[in-house]
């Protein structure tokens, strides 16, 4: 007989369960007690393993930077636009499993100082990959740029990939963070974070992303 699984750690479930709420109303519309109120749980157990919503909200940075870390490292091994493509694909990805971050970015920072701090090493973690991804274009002879000009437009991609979900949301307050539009808000990230790329491709380059991009360029 197959060995019983063992029950969820309590703790983890309430990771779980408050990434889902935050996901869907947003942080500051998510208390303490709506997320006990979920789990089924007292508010007394609630806070025995988070004592204060901050320590929610960083324990699920913590997570997101750590898959953050190990999705940028794979930057240094694009060489096309095909790659490319696919890695800011799983970018945006990310960005939406955690997409209360990004909806309520400006207010969290203002209210905590931990994320404040770190979100300052993910905007330079990002930057290093995006350079990483243009040095590997470039050295394959996908892009032509010179030094001058990657510098600032590894930074406009940075902005993109920031704040691309906050664009979606004021765009279509009602639709745009809902589960079922999810695909296409991905992949219009990524069409727009790779546009930038369009006057230093080279001919065949650009062509293929004109046609990987297809469908979201509207």
């Amino acid at each position: 007989m197959p060995t019983p699984k063992k029950p969820r750690r309590t703790a983890e479930r309430i990771l779980e369960v408050t990434l889902d709420l935050f996901n869907r109303f947003g942080e500051p519309n998510v208390s303490t007690t709506l997320i006990s109120a979920e789990l089924g749980i007292s508010p007394g157990n609630l806070y025995y393993h988070y004592p204060a919503k901050d320590e929610l909200i960083n324990a699920l940075f913590d997570r997101y930077e750590r898959a953050l870390d190990e999705l940028l490292r794979a930057a240094d091994g694009v060489r096309n636009v095909e790659d490319a493509w696919l890695f800011l694909h799983m970018f945006f990805e990310l960005v939406w499993q955690y997409r209360f971050l990004y909806r309520d970015l400006n207010d969290l920072l203002s209210k905590n100082r931990r994320l404040e701090t770190h979100f300052q090493f993910v905007l330079r973690h990002k930057g290093e990959a995006v350079r990483e991804l243009l040095a590997g274009l470039s050295g394959a002879g996908a892009v032509k740029l010179t030094p001058e000009e990657a510098e600032p437009l590894a930074t406009a991609m940075v902005v993109v990939l920031t704040y691309w979900l906050s664009y979606e949301y004021v765009r279509d307050p009602r639709r745009a963070l809902e589960p079922e539009g999810a695909g296409a808000a991905l992949a219009r990230g990524a069409w727009h974070t790779m546009s930038l790329l369009l006057p230093y491709l080279d001919v065949e380059s650009r062509a293929h992303l004109n046609a990987l991009a297809a469908p979201y360029r509207a």
